[in-house]
Order: C-alpha cells, then sequence, then structure tokens
C-alpha cells in the first residue's frame, strides 16, 4: 500500500503539471486585465497598417493598431526645428503614378509642391566639381554615357516582360535570379564613369551595394516603378521633375499618417506596444504586446519582412515563409539635413542635387521649404558609407557631412545653424531603411510567401507591393490589398 503522503505528493504534482500545461497555452494572468477583443489587430501605425485599417473599418469590422512606437508613421517622420519649422527624416518624395498616395494626399486635405529644381545640378567626380542641366546627364565621356543609356534600356526592357505579381514566373527568372546586379554591370558598364552612375543608382534607390542585390530583384523592382497602365522604367525611379522625386508635401509627409490616423480616431491605437507574440487559439488568435493582449480573428503584419520574423508565432509560420524573412535584409541609411538662414545655393544657380563618386554624402537635394524662408540641404548617407558611420557619434558625422557640403557647395556651407541627424539603422522598430531586399536566390525559392496569407494571418509592407514596392505608395496599397484579403473581395 502506497503511504497516503505519497499519494498527496503525487496529486498535487499532477495538479501543478495539468496547471503549467493548461498556463503555457493561456494569455498570462499578469494581461488579464488589460485584454480585449476585436474583429482585425493591425500590428504597425505606418502607411500600409493605417491603410489597412482605415478599409477595414469602412467595411464594418472593429479594429485595433498595436504600435511599438509612440507616434505614428513608421520610417516617415517629421522632425521639429528650433527655427519652428519642420525637415523630412524619412520618406518624403511623392511622384507620378504613385496614384493611391497622392489621392490620400488631396483626401487629407493636404497639398503637394514641387521639389525644387531650378537651375543646375552638381557633379563631383574624382574630386573635381562641374554643373550640369538637371533635365540631362552629366557631363562625362560619350562612351560611358552610351554605356548607361544602353544598360537603362536593357533593363527597362527586362521588366516590360515581368509579372510585377508573380515575378518569379518569368522564363528568364532563375538565371537572372542567380546574379547580382553587380556582376551584371560588370558586363554591361565595365567603364569607370558609367559604372559610377550606375553604382549610385542601387544605393540610392535601395541603400545597399550593387553587389548585394539581385539583378532579378532590381528588374522587379524596376518594373512596379508606375501603376497598372504605366510601365515603371529607370527614369521614373530617378528623376526628379517626373519621377519618384518630383513633390513634397506642405507641412511633411508625416502629416499625412497622423491625419490619417485622427481620421480613424484614437482609440483605435495602442502606442507603446511593441508586439512579442501571435499564438493561434480556439477563437482566433492572441496577440501579445508589452503589458496588453488583444484577441482577433485575424492579424495583419504590416511590417517589414526580417522585423515580422521576430515575431514569436505559435504555431511556427511555414518554413517558406520564415526562410524568406531570413533571407530579406534591409538597406542601410541615414539622412543628415544642415539648415541655414536661408537656400544660399540658390543665388549661384543651383537647385541643391549633387550626385558624386566619394565622400559620406554622395545624393544631396534642397529641402527648404516651399516659401525658402530657410535652407536646407539634405543628404542621403546610404549602404557602405552609412555602415561606417552607425557607431560613430553625432558630431563626427555631422563633420563628415559638412565636408562634403563644403567640397559641392563652398565654405558657406559650414554656417549651419542646426543639424539634424536620422540613423535608421540604429533605430529600434526600423533597424533600416527604405526596404528589405532580395540577394540572389530568394525571389525564386521563397517568392511565393511574400505575400500569402497563413490563416488568419495577413502580410502588409511596401515590400509586398505590386506597385511602388519601397515607397509610400506601395505601402498604402499593401495594406488595401490585405483589407480585401480579409474581407473576401
Amino acid at each position: 500500500m502506497v503511504p497516503d503522503f505519497i499519494n498527496l505528493k503525487w496529486l498535487g504534482l499532477h495538479i501543478f503539471s495539468v496547471a503549467f500545461v493548461a498556463a503555457a497555452n493561456e494569455v498570462p494572468l499578469s494581461y488579464q486585465e488589460h485584454n480585449c477583443s476585436v474583429d482585425v489587430a493591425v500590428i504597425g501605425a505606418g502607411f500600409s497598417g493605417l491603410s489597412a485599417a482605415r478599409d477595414l473599418l469602412a467595411a464594418g469590422k472593429s479594429v485595433l493598431i498595436l504600435e511599438a512606437r509612440d507616434r505614428v508613421g513608421g520610417k516617415v517622420l517629421n522632425a521639429n526645428l528650433s527655427n519652428g519649422g519642420i525637415t523630412e527624416v524619412g520618406a518624403e518624395f511623392v511622384g507620378p503614378t504613385q496614384d493611391r498616395v497622392l489621392s490620400l494626399i488631396s483626401n487629407l486635405g493636404l497639398e503637394t509642391y514641387n521639389t525644387y529644381n531650378d537651375g543646375d545640378s552638381l557633379l563631383y567626380l574624382n574630386e573635381s566639381l562641374s554643373t550640369y542641366n538637371n533635365s540631362a546627364f552629366p557631363d562625362i565621356d560619350a562612351a560611358s554615357l552610351l554605356q548607361i543609356g544602353t544598360a537603362a534600356a536593357l533593363l527597362d526592357s527586362m521588366a516590360a516582360g515581368i509579372d510585377v505579381a508573380a515575378p518569379w514566373t518569368h522564363p528568364n527568372a532563375s538565371l537572372w535570379d542567380s546574379s547580382t546586379f553587380g556582376a551584371w554591370l560588370d558586363v554591361a558598364t565595365p567603364l569607370p564613369s558609367a559604372r559610377f552612375l550606375l553604382d549610385l543608382f542601387t544605393t540610392s534607390v535601395f541603400s545597399i551595394e550593387a553587389t548585394e542585390i539581385s539583378l532579378l530583384y532590381i528588374i522587379a523592382y524596376i518594373a512596379s516603378a508606375g501603376n497598372e497602365t504605366t510601365a515603371g522604367t529607370v527614369q521614373s525611379l530617378i528623376d526628379t521633375a517626373n519621377g519618384a522625386q518630383a513633390q513634397r508635401v506642405q507641412g511633411g509627409t508625416q502629416l499625412i499618417a497622423i491625419k490619417l490616423a485622427e481620421s480613424l480616431g484614437e482609440d483605435k491605437i495602442r502606442f507603446n506596444a511593441p508586439v512579442r507574440s501571435i499564438k493561434n487559439s480556439t477563437h482566433g488568435y492572441v496577440v501579445e504586446a508589452d503589458g496588453f493582449w488583444v484577441q482577433a480573428e485575424n492579424v495583419v503584419v504590416a511590417m517589414a519582412p526580417p522585423l515580422a520574423a521576430r515575431i514569436e508565432y505559435v504555431p511556427l509560420l511555414p518554413a517558406s515563409r520564415d526562410q524568406l524573412a531570413q533571407r530579406m535584409p534591409m538597406g542601410s541609411i541615414g539622412k543628415a539635413v544642415a539648415i541655414y538662414d536661408s537656400p544660399f545655393w540658390r543665388e549661384n544657380g543651383l537647385n541643391g542635387q549633387v550626385i558624386s563618386d566619394s565622400g559620406t554624402t554622395r545624393a544631396t537635394f534642397d529641402n527648404s521649404p516651399s516659401d525658402g524662408s530657410f535652407g536646407a540641404l539634405m543628404g542621403f548617407i546610404e549602404a557602405d558609407e552609412m555602415i561606417l558611420l552607425d557607431g560613430k557619434s553625432e558630431d563626427e558625422v555631422q563633420a563628415a557631412v559638412l565636408k562634403d557640403f563644403v567640397n559641392y557647395f563652398g565654405p558657406q556651407a559650414t554656417n549651419v545653424t542646426e543639424f539634424v541627424l536620422q540613423r535608421w539603422d540604429n533605430e529600434e522598430f526600423s533597424r533600416g531603411a527604405p526596404v528589405a531586399y532580395c540577394p540572389p536566390g530568394v525571389l525564386t525559392r521563397f517568392g511565393p510567401a511574400l505575400r500569402e496569407p497563413v490563416g488568419g494571418i495577413h502580410f502588409a509592407g511596401t515590400e509586398t507591393a505590386l506597385y511602388w514596392t519601397g515607397y509610400m505608395d506601395g505601402a498604402i496599397r499593401s495594406g488595401e490589398r490585405v483589407a480585401q484579403e480579409i474581407l473576401g473581395h
């Protein structure tokens, strides 16, 4: 006969083990007082999450957005200046065929103005400075210009044959996806001046080096730089007057996100709520954030794939989705903005735009407000140049940037009244920008998992857009798409 105390001990252990197993499958007790239940939980209050929430709410669904930051906009951010103005340290430009973002700007009562483009642009090549008309190519040798034109035309031709919804189905997809863009340029643009400009195209658009990105991904990205009726081209990505950099928003682009969030209602967004896990339950999904949880029938993950992969999923996501996320890194980018009493470069007939083969900032823009009430020079710090500075102090970065600005615009560039630096690589909930990209071998093997829902979990984010991938317009389109998936349209 087993002694009574052993029976009691066994019974206690059994009760404890049952309770422990049950607890592992339930929401922690510490969250109980904070819970709520909605039709759809949206993770991320960037343009994709806000757009999805807008369409779902309009269709009568209950929605809660969980945002890790204390603000809306994601990688779209206005910085307040000491002179009372603002400058944009995230995404800022809009242009033709970006129909969704332009429509949203209009519907929210905001206005656009042309990016400053009057006067000459500057080329800084081999430590020599020259001007060129901004409607033409830089003044480099004819043979290099021919190589650039031929390469761009070939890229446009390849992009024209791509199915933007499934680029991996193209007959040459495996061949193109086996090569980096850099390897393709080795053959297409062997002349140094030609190669420099195509390398600059890569760093300016993707914030990575040409040797890192798949040729197929480049071609698909070019194809996406249009809409349902207009083919994307290299020119549409790089042009100012008639391309992706054509216009800016009065008051800064973060106003788009702020006004859109206001239209949804403050009660629809919970800030400072980084999501840690998404767990399947008998009534949909339990989404756990810091100090909060919500139950939802569907979940929209409106985040870049590598960031979405940091969330715990129970059960695990399919291997194809996880492998995709593991293989899609973020570009490295920062924006440096030097503020001046006035846009002094305009007096010298310059538009503030520079392309350079050296230095910390190799592409610049005039970021002054539309009324020119103060001057602002913005320099992109991208790819390897940003990686070199990620661990440096702000003073060290400022010194490097102003050295470039002096090379480009003369000694007046040292007379800054304020200096603004945003390093997206070091931003906790971005860890890079503007878009996650695919190295060779990713799209053809794991591309279908990019937009494929997993049960009631739906994936948004600009990386998933059919058009204007990597841009605000693409983010909005992705939010609209997942809303339609959930609504069954």
